[in-house]
C-alpha cells in the first residue's frame, strides 16, 4: 500500500509539474569528461589519481549528469582525442566540466597537463608530450551556461628535476601557474593555490578530491560557495599545508552544479516525506530502540539503509560505553581496596591487628587485573602528556620512560618498573599537562601542537632544527689549505639547487638529514639511512 502511495504521489508531481509550466520540465543537461593518470611510464606510480577520478565519475553520475565519461591512464594522443570528443558534447551542453587528476607542470607561465607517455628529458619537450591548460578549456568552451575545469594536478612533479635546461631563461615552475578564464561563466579550480603542490594523500583518493564528492554536487549549493566549504576541509585536513584555489568568476545569480530540488506545491507532495519525518524522530531519540521502530515500520529503501548505519553506531556507542564503565568501576574498586591495604598497615602494630588486617581485605570487589592497571595507568600518561604511544595495556620500555617523565616533572618517585595504583592515583590528580612538548627536529612547539618551523627565501633547515644561510659557490677550505672535497661538493649542489639544475647524483644539499628524517622525508623513521643518503660522494 506504502509502494502504491508513493507511486500515486510521484506520478502527481510530474503532472504538477507539467500543469505549472504549461508542458515538460526540460532540465538543464550536464556533461562530465573525467580523466586520472596513475601508471606514468618514466617516473614513478601516483596511487591516487585513478582512484579519485572513479571516485568523482560515481559522485556525477549520482548528481544526474546526462553523460560522464570516464578515462584513465591516458597516452597524449588519448588525451588529444578524448579533449576533442568531449568538445562535441559540450556544444550540446549547459554545463561541461572537466576533472584531471595527475602530474601538472607550469613551464613559462603556461600549464600542461602531462599524459603516462611523457619522458620530457629536456625541458622543450614539453611543447610536444604534453598537453596545454588552454587546450582544456577549449574543449569546455560551447557549453552554454557554465565551463568548469577542476585540476588536481599540483602534485610534486619528478619531472621538473630531472629534465635538462636548454635555456637559462625558461623558468620551469613549481605546482602550476596563476591563470585567469578569458570566456565568461568559466571557473579552473586547483587543489592547490598557484605555485604551490598538493598532496597525494594518505588514503585511497586525495584531501582534495575528498572534500570535492562532499560539497559540489549537493543540490541548490552556488559553485563559489561550494568551493569556499572545499577549501576549509583541505586546509584543515593537511593542518594549512595546502589550500585550494578558484580562478575565474561568475555573475550574480546562484550557480550550482546540481540544482536544487523543486518545492512542490499543492499535488507536488514529497513521496517520502512521511518516512523522512519518522526518520527524524528516530534521530531525535537515537537509542536502539528507536531505530529498531523505525525499521519495522520502514524495513527498505534509502532511509532505512541510513537507520541501519545509525542502529550499528547506536550498538557501538553502547559497547564502548559499557567498557568505559568497567574500567571506572574496576578503578574505584582498586582504589578502595588500596585504602583498605594502607589501613591494615597502619593498624599492624596496634594489639589485635593481625585480625583487623584479615577483615580489611577485600571480599567482594577484586582489585584492578595487572593489564587492566597498565591500561588506565597508560591513558593517564597520555591524557597528562608523557606517553605518545598507544596504551596496550604491556608496561614496557616505553611506558617506563612516560612514568620516570612523569616523576621528574611532577617531583615524584614511584618505581617506573612497575605499574602501580599509587602511580595511578597521582596521575590522575594532575588537572592538565605535566610533561612539556617535545616537538622531533625541524617542529617547533606553538601551544599545545607542533608546527613546522619554516625558513625564509635563501634559508634552509638544518639537521639541527634551525634555518642556515646556503652557501652558493663558497668552498671551504680544510686545514692544509686545500679546498674539502666534501665542502666543495655541498657547495655545488646548493648552487644547483638554487638556479633549478640539481639532481640526486650531485650529492646532498644543506639541511640534508633535517628533511629526510621529516615526517614527509624518505627516510623516516631510518635515521641511519638518513645518514648514508646525507654523506654519499657525488656520482656526475
Amino acid at each position: 500500500m506504502a509502494r502504491i502511495l508513493h507511486r500515486t504521489a510521484l506520478m502527481l508531481l510530474l503532472l504538477g509539474g507539467w500543469c505549472l509550466n504549461g508542458g515538460p520540465a526540460f532540465a538543464e543537461k550536464r556533461v562530465a569528461l573525467i580523466i586520472g593518470n596513475s601508471n606514468y611510464e618514466k617516473v614513478a606510480r601516483l596511487p591516487n589519481p585513478a582512484n579519485d577520478a572513479a571516485l568523482i565519475a560515481e559522485t556525477f553520475k549520482s548528481a544526474g549528469f546526462d553523460n560522464v565519461e570516464l578515462r584513465r591512464d591516458l597516452k597524449v594522443s588519448d588525451m588529444r582525442r578524448a579533449l576533442r570528443d568531449f568538445m562535441d558534447k559540450s556544444r550540446q551542453a549547459d554545463i561541461a566540466v572537466v576533472y584531471y587528476a595527475g602530474h601538472g607542470i607550469e613551464v613559462d607561465g603556461t600549464n600542461y597537463l602531462v599524459p603516462i607517455d611523457a619522458v620530457m628529458e629536456r625541458d622543450v619537450d614539453v611543447y610536444d608530450e604534453a598537453l596545454t591548460l588552454e587546450r582544456v578549456l577549449v574543449s569546455v568552451e560551447p557549453a552554454k551556461q557554465l565551463r568548469l575545469v577542476i585540476l588536481d594536478a599540483c602534485r610534486d612533479n619528478p619531472f621538473t628535476r630531472s629534465m635538462k635546461r636548454t635555456m637559462a631563461s625558461r623558468a620551469v615552475g613549481r605546482g602550476l601557474a596563476k591563470v585567469e578564464p578569458t570566456s565568461p561563466n568559466t571557473l579552473i579550480a586547483y587543489a592547490s593555490k598557484a605555485g604551490s603542490t598538493a598532496s597525494d594523500g594518505d588514503g585511497q583518493n586525495s584531501p582534495f578530491t575528498v572534500a570535492l564528492v562532499k560539497h559540489v554536487t549537493k543540490p541548490g549549493l552556488d559553485l563559489r560557495r561550494a568551493f569556499g566549504y572545499v577549501r576549509d576541509d583541505v586546509l584543515k585536513s593537511t593542518g594549512n599545508r595546502q589550500e585550494p584555489y578558484v580562478y575565474g568568476s561568475l555573475g550574480g545569480d546562484d550557480v550550482p552544479l546540481v540544482p536544487a530540488k523543486p518545492i512542490g506545491a499543492g499535488v507536488q507532495a514529497d513521496p517520502d516525506a512521511t518516512v523522512r519525518r519518522a526518520y527524524e524522530f528516530a534521530l531525535q531519540a537515537g537509542d536502539r530502540d528507536a531505530w529498531e521502530a523505525f525499521l519495522r515500520a520502514y524495513p527498505d529503501g534509502f532511509y532505512a539503509d541510513l537507520a541501519k548505519v545509525q542502529l550499528k553506531k547506536t550498538a557501538a556507542d553502547e559497547t564502548r560505553a559499557a567498557a568505559v564503565e568497567r574500567v571506572r568501576q574496576a578503578e574505584q574498586e582498586a582504589r578502595a581496596a588500596a585504602e583498605k591495604v594502607r589501613q591494615a598497615e597502619q593498624e599492624k602494630s596496634a594489639p589485635g591487628s593481625e585480625s583487623k588486617v584479615a577483615a580489611l581485605q577485600p571480599t567482594n570487589s577484586p582489585p584492578l587485573s595487572g593489564s587492566e592497571l597498565v591500561t588506565s595507568l597508560q591513558l593517564e600518561l597520555r591524557r597528562a602528556g608523557c606517553l605518545s604511544a598507544m596504551a596496550t595495556g604491556n608496561w614496557n620500555s616505553v611506558s617506563e620512560r612516560s612514568l620516570a617523565l612523569f616523576n621528574k616533572n611532577a617531583g615524584l618517585r614511584f618505581d617506573v618498573k612497575v605499574a602501580s595504583v599509587d602511580a595511578l592515583e597521582a596521575v590522575k590528580s594532575k588537572p592538565g599537562r605535566i610533561c612539556p612538548l617535545i616537538c622531533e627536529t625541524g617542529y617547533r612547539v606553538e601551544g599545545d601542537r607542533c608546527v613546522k618551523i619554516a625558513c625564509r627565501s635563501g634559508y634552509r633547515l638544518n639537521d639541527e632544527g634551525g634555518c642556515q644561510k646556503i652557501a652558493v659557490n663558497k668552498p671551504l677550505l680544510s686545514g692544509d689549505g686545500q679546498v674539502g672535497q666534501q665542502e666543495r661538493a655541498t657547495g655545488r649542489a646548493a648552487a644547483a639547487y638554487v638556479n633549478g639544475t640539481y639532481k640526486d647524483c650531485m650529492g646532498a644539499t644543506p639541511g640534508c638529514y633535517a628533511r629526510a628524517t621529516s615526517a614527509s622525508g624518505k627516510f623516516r623513521g631510518d635515521p641511519e639511512g638518513a645518514r648514508r643518503w646525507c654523506t654519499r660522494q657525488p656520482s656526475c
